[in-house]
C-alpha cells in the first residue's frame, strides 16, 4: 500500500510540474492577448509571434550564454511583429482578422528559415530555477515550490499586475474604455490610436516571451512546428476567461494539465492512441468554449466580449 500510495503522489507531483511549466506558456500569451483585446484589437497572429519569439531566444541565448538575453530579444520581435500588425489594422483599417492569419503564416515559416542552423540541437543557456523562499524541497510541496521563472512571472505575477492595472488604474481604465467606445473615448480626449497600438505591442511581446519560455525552460530545444497550436488556444482562453488576466492564468493551469495528461498517458503506455492523446487539448479547448454557454447562457452577458472588439477606428466616422 504504500509503495502505491508513494507512486501515486509521485505522478500527481509529476504531472503538477508540468501543468505549470506547460500552462506557464498558455498564461504568457493568453494575458498579452487579453491586454490587445480589451483595447478592442483581436490579434490572431500569436501562433506565429510565439514562434518567432521561441527560435530568437534560442539562437540570441546562445550566441550571448544568457538565457535573459534571449528574453528579451524574443519580447523585442514579438512586440515588433505586433506592432507591424498594429500599423496594418488600427492605423491603415485592414482588416484584424487576415492580418492576424497573415502574422501567423510569416511567423512561423520565418521562424523555420531562422532555425534551420539551431534546429535540434540542445539548448545551453537555459533559464534557472526559482524557488518560493520558506518551501524547503523537503516540504509536501517543495518540489512544485521550485519552478523557472517564466512560471512565477506567469502564474503570481503578471496576473496581479495586469488586474490591478486594468481595474485599478487610470490607464487601465482608459485602454478598457478605448475597446468599448473609441468614439466617446476619442471625445473626452484619450489616444484611442496610440493606447491601441500600445496594447497590441505589449501583447505581442508577452507572446513573443511565452515562446522564450517553451524553447528556454520547457522544452530547450528548437525545432519547426513545436508551437503546435498552442497560440491559438491563447487566443480561444481569452474568450473563455471572459477577458480577465487572472482567470486566463487559471485556465492555463488547466489546459496545461490536459496537455501533461496526454503526454504521460503515452510514457505510461495507457491503452488510448496517441493521436486521441495529441488531440485532447484541442477537443477540450472546443467543449469549453460550447459547454458553459449552453449550460450557463447568463455567462454570456457577464463576460462579454468589449463592444468594439475587432472594429477600426476612424475619427471621421466619428
Amino acid at each position: 500500500m504504500v509503495p502505491l500510495r508513494e507512486s501515486i503522489v509521485t505522478l500527481v507531483l509529476a504531472l503538477v510540474l508540468h501543468a505549470m511549466a506547460y500552462g506557464s506558456i498558455l498564461a504568457l500569451a493568453a494575458q498579452g492577448e487579453v491586454l490587445a483585446e480589451r483595447a478592442g484589437v483581436v490579434d490572431l497572429g500569436v501562433e506565429g509571434l510565439m514562434a518567432l519569439g521561441a527560435v530568437l531566444a534560442v539562437i540570441v541565448a546562445d550566441a550571448t550564454h544568457s538565457p535573459w538575453a534571449g528574453c528579451l530579444a524574443a519580447a523585442a520581435i514579438g512586440a515588433a511583429g505586433a506592432a507591424a500588425f498594429g500599423c496594418a489594422t488600427v492605423i491603415l483599417g485592414a482588416s484584424q482578422t487576415l492580418c492576424g492569419v497573415a502574422l501567423t503564416l510569416l511567423g512561423l515559416g520565418a521562424s523555420g528559415v531562422l532555425g534551420h542552423s539551431v534546429a535540434g540541437r540542445p539548448v545551453t543557456a537555459t533559464l534557472p530555477q526559482w524557488t518560493l523562499p520558506g518551501l524547503s524541497s523537503g516540504s509536501p510541496i517543495g518540489p512544485v515550490s521550485s519552478q523557472g521563472p517564466m512560471v512565477w512571472i506567469a502564474f503570481l505575477i503578471l496576473p496581479l499586475i495586469l488586474h490591478v492595472f486594468l481595474f485599478r488604474t487610470a490607464p487601465g481604465l482608459a485602454l478598457r474604455a478605448v475597446g468599448e467606445a473609441p468614439a466617446s473615448a476619442d471625445a473626452s480626449g484619450l489616444p484611442v490610436i496610440r493606447i491601441r497600438m500600445l496594447a497590441v505591442s505589449a501583447g505581442g511581446a508577452l507572446a513573443g516571451l511565452a515562446g522564450a519560455a517553451m524553447t528556454l525552460s520547457v522544452l530547450p530545444v528548437w525545432s519547426e512546428g513545436m508551437i503546435a497550436g498552442r497560440g491559438w488556444i491563447a487566443v480561444a482562453l481569452v474568450i473563455l476567461c471572459g477577458y480577465r488576466p487572472v482567470l486566463a492564468a487559471l485556465s492555463s493551469l488547466f489546459f496545461g494539465f490536459v496537455m501533461s495528461l496526454g503526454f504521460f498517458g503515452q510514457a505510461q503506455g495507457w491503452p488510448v492512441a496517441p493521436p486521441l492523446m495529441n488531440m485532447s487539448p484541442y477537443v477540450v479547448t472546443i467543449l469549453c468554449m460550447i459547454v458553459p454557454s449552453i449550460l450557463f447562457p447568463k455567462l454570456r452577458r457577464l463576460w462579454a466580449a468589449p463592444a468594439a472588439l475587432g472594429a477600426p477606428y476612424r475619427r471621421e466616422e466619428r
